[in-house]
């Protein structure tokens, strides 16, 4: 079954301004519903994602026009799974990162039959996100890594003391690592506050700068209402940190964006995909494109094999969404995780190419002894790789 939805409103509105690329946001879902259903069920869901309400109680000729949802199209993925593509008014949004997410998967998150698949944004709108501020470039960059693939640790578990945290630290970036980065479940906790344990790690990894020469980047996360995320991010940059890890899905996409557009100056961000699951939208629209849009410079996701369940061909158009030229906006590190280890860095470059963060954690502390020699053979295996 395919076809257009436009027919049930022409008597209603100029249909001709669906022709205007700039004034509509194109939105895909997935919709589970019956053959017979399906065509009432798109229109509703054009409506419910816009004006809300019977549009016979709309006299309004321009909000008819110009604001209210349209359908564009209907194909049948499978029986009883079809793509649903919206038109909606993009200046319903105004630029906003919360409002922009409302309009597309507001109220219809809560109808558990519909999936937001992906969005096409008018190119005013878009120009209204500016995107990573670093990219991958700006990472390596940061790292003084050339055009090789980055390596990343994290320091876990939560629970010790800030000196073992950044005693943690210094091994690891005497082993060469490029970014090593708080377990994304450390916060303000009694065991180690946030400025104490940053300022130990901070020191750690810049000791072990001036004794070797090699600056590995500390990456503290970030987790908290917007006043918590601002004061840290003010203690982190007064300390010399030069990257931090968020969850935008667990501090809310509004709070992300505004942390990275006004208090996270010139540090990088890492997205943690913590809460992202919660949400019924395909990862590779929000974990590659929609952090993108909102500032992340590198996005972390389940890679296939870890601890999750994600497909090959989910990961790889995940890292296809981060990294796929968009309208001049940075690309964005795809970092593949979870239950990564060290015999699967060839692998990983294999599949993801140069283009790409290797994230091992557990993979590296198991060693116990050996955590440095075992560093230092993962730091050596991600160098020697080229694609």
């Amino acid at each position: 079954m395919a076809g257009t939805g436009l027919a049930w409103w022409c008597d209603r509105c100029d249909c001709s301004s669906v022709a205007d690329g700039h004034r509509w946001i194109r939105a895909t879902y997935e919709v589970i519903a019956e053959a017979a259903e399906i065509e009432s069920v798109a229109r509703a869901l054009a409506t419910e994602q816009s004006v809300e309400m019977p549009l016979t109680a709309i006299t309004d000729r321009r909000v008819l026009d110009e604001v209210v949802g349209r359908v564009e199209s209907i194909t049948e993925a499978s029986p009883g799974r079809f793509a649903v593509q919206l038109l909606l008014a993009s200046e319903t949004v105004g630029g906003d990162a919360v409002q922009l997410c409302n309009m597309l998967f507001g109220n219809c998150s809560l109808q558990e039959e519909v999936r937001l698949l992906d969005v096409e944004l008018p190119a005013p709108l878009l120009a209204t996100f500016r995107g990573p501020r670093f990219g991958i470039e700006g990472l390596r960059a940061l790292c003084g890594a050339g055009s090789r693939a980055l390596s990343c640790t994290a320091i876990k578990p939560q629970g010790m003391a800030p000196d073992a945290l950044a005693a943690l630290c210094a091994r690891f970036a005497r082993s060469g690592l490029d970014l090593i980065k708080d377990d994304h479940g450390m916060a303000d906790q009694p065991a180690a506050p946030f400025a104490e344990r940053v300022a130990a790690c901070q020191a750690a990894v810049a000791r072990v700068a001036a004794e070797t020469g090699h600056t590995a980047q500390y990456v503290p996360s970030l987790v908290g209402a917007p006043s918590t995320l601002a004061r840290h991010a003010a203690i982190a940059r007064d300390l010399g940190v030069r990257a931090v890890l968020v969850a935008p899905s667990l501090v809310g996409l509004g709070a992300f964006r505004e942390l990275v557009d006004t208090e996270l100056g010139d540090m990088a961000v890492l997205a943690h995909p913590a809460f992202a699951g919660a949400a019924r939208i395909d990862p590779p629209l929000l974990l590659g494109r929609l952090f993108r849009l909102f500032g992340a410079d590198a996005t972390i996701f389940p890679n296939v094999g870890g601890r999750f369940s994600y497909s090959a061909e989910r990961c790889l158009a995940i890292a296809g969404a981060a990294r796929s030229p968009w309208a001049g906006l940075a690309p964005c590190l795809p970092v593949p995780a979870g239950g990564m280890t060290p015999d699967r860095v060839g692998e990983l470059l294999e599949v993801y190419g140069h283009d790409v963060m290797l994230l091992i954690g557990g993979g590296l502390l198991a060693a116990g002894d050996r955590l440095e020699a075992e560093a230092r053979r993962f730091v050596a295996h991600v160098r020697d790789r080229r694609s």
